[in-house]
């Protein structure tokens, strides 16, 4: 059903009130068939006997006196009724309750026969009028004080959404105090998916919601233990394997004079690949939370990167947005960042390589593209974990620890930010690292 709220709040606020104005609505059916309509029949009845009463009193008088008696005794029943109301215009017909309306049809069909018509007069002080027909011609009696002043079912409903007012307003705080731990759980959840180690959790509140925290404060604690075991793993694998590459370059340096140049060559790129992949194993166990974040021009950055690799005999083309707002980054993750795309861009793809920047939709962006085959939309998501490569022949073959886009989508999560795999127009990948302008 679309028309519910989708939230559990929304949910349970709607079942509460549902509930309660069920619950008012029935209540106000038992009243009127177990109270109000006993109540009117009881208050019909005797007045009609009092109707009658006085009908045939009045019928019992001479002609002659019929009249006086009657003016006398309405003369009295107007000092008794109290105060009028403001009078109606002329033309207007009297505004009566449903509980009047209810009680002078009841009263009428108790004197049905009997030569009297029954109206209501609030003009009069809220009195009955008896239009009679006597053997010395119509005469009107008044008579007051058959209803209480104020009405009662007026009174019912404006207690009855008092009433509901208040449930409603109680139930709804119970309800938003049950469901706030439920969202800082759920703040808590994001947080860690971006990649960002959440504060502990209270535990407090009632005891599953004090133990639904508990559990997720264990498990935060847990993943915080396997993230920096596997850290000091890496870290401590990397570090012993520093020193074989250091002789194994010094030795291939010393034999150079003895060797054949090509093997010497080949060797040479084979240590720097192994070194390659202990930096990458270094900068995947480094955190990034020691560094702190400043405004950052992306487009400045850019320009580093492509300054850095032209040194190193690689072109890169760079197209810059005009205008590109900054974001607060750490520097160093994010050149780490660019330099990763593009030693993966050369190492996977084909060149020409470029870098661009831009923005939209609340973010600013820069993407590293290449020229080669680029990777499957199914496979994308699947290359962001460690470890993993693509299928392509060309990224397949290739060199590398599999580290190097885990490294990329780690540091946008910790910015706020995504790494996104998409297909260059004309062939190849691009990848773009979005960051939050905000």
């Amino acid at each position: 059903m679309s028309w519910l709220p989708r939230s559990l709040f929304g949910r349970n606020a709607l079942l509460i009130v549902l509930l309660i104005v069920l619950s008012q609505l029935g209540s106000a059916l038992l009243l009127e068939h177990l109270v109000v309509r006993p109540r009117l029949a009881q208050l019909a009845d005797s007045i009609a006997r009092s109707i009658s009463a006085i009908h045939q009193g009045i019928a019992a008088l001479p002609p002659a006196q019929q009249q006086a008696f009657v003016q006398r005794f309405n003369e009295q029943a107007r000092q008794h009724a109290g105060p009028a109301p403001a009078p109606a215009p002329a033309l207007a017909q009297p505004v009566l309750t449903a509980f009047q309306r209810h009680f002078v049809d009841a009263v009428s069909r108790r004197l049905a026969g009997q030569a009297v018509e029954v109206s209501w007069r609030p003009e009069e002080g809220g009195s009955l009028a008896l239009r009679m027909q006597l053997p010395g011609g119509e005469q009107t009696v008044l008579l007051p004080g058959v209803l209480p002043e104020r009405d009662f079912a007026g009174t019912w409903l404006l207690m009855s959404l008092a009433i509901v007012v208040l449930a409603v307003a109680g139930a709804l705080w119970f309800q938003w105090r049950l469901n706030r731990p439920l969202a800082r759980v759920v703040g808590a959840a994001h947080s860690l998916a971006g990649g960002r180690p959440p504060p502990p959790l209270p535990q407090d509140g009632p005891t599953e919601v004090a133990t639904l925290s508990h559990s997720f404060n264990q498990l935060v604690a847990s993943l915080d233990r396997a993230e920096r075991e596997r850290a000091l793993l890496l870290a401590g694998i990397s570090h012993d394997l520093r020193t074989p590459l250091t002789k194994l370059r010094l030795g291939v340096e010393i034999l150079a004079s003895d060797s054949e140049p090509e093997l010497t060559a080949s060797m040479s790129r084979s240590i720097e690949e192994l070194d390659a992949i202990v930096q990458q194993f270094v900068d995947f166990a480094r955190g990034e939370d020691d560094e702190p974040r400043v405004p950052l021009d992306l487009n400045v950055l850019a320009a580093q990167v492509q300054a850095a690799h032209a040194d190193h005999g690689r072109a890169l083309a760079l197209d810059a947005a005009h205008a590109l707002p900054q974001v607060q980054a750490r520097a160093r993750a994010l050149r780490r960042v660019l330099d990763n795309l593009v030693e993966n861009a050369y190492r996977h793809g084909r060149p020409p390589v470029s870098l661009r920047t831009g923005q939209g939709d609340g973010m600013a962006w820069v993407e590293v593209a290449d020229r080669g085959d680029g990777v499957a939309p199914e496979q994308a998501e699947m290359l962001k974990q460690p470890f993993r490569r693509a299928g392509g022949e060309s990224r397949a073959g290739a060199s590398g620890s599999g580290l190097g886009l885990a490294i990329v989508d780690r540091i946008a999560r910790g910015h706020g930010g995504r790494l996104e795999l998409l297909p260059h127009e004309g062939g190849g990948l691009r990848a773009r690292v979005s960051l939050p302008l905000r």
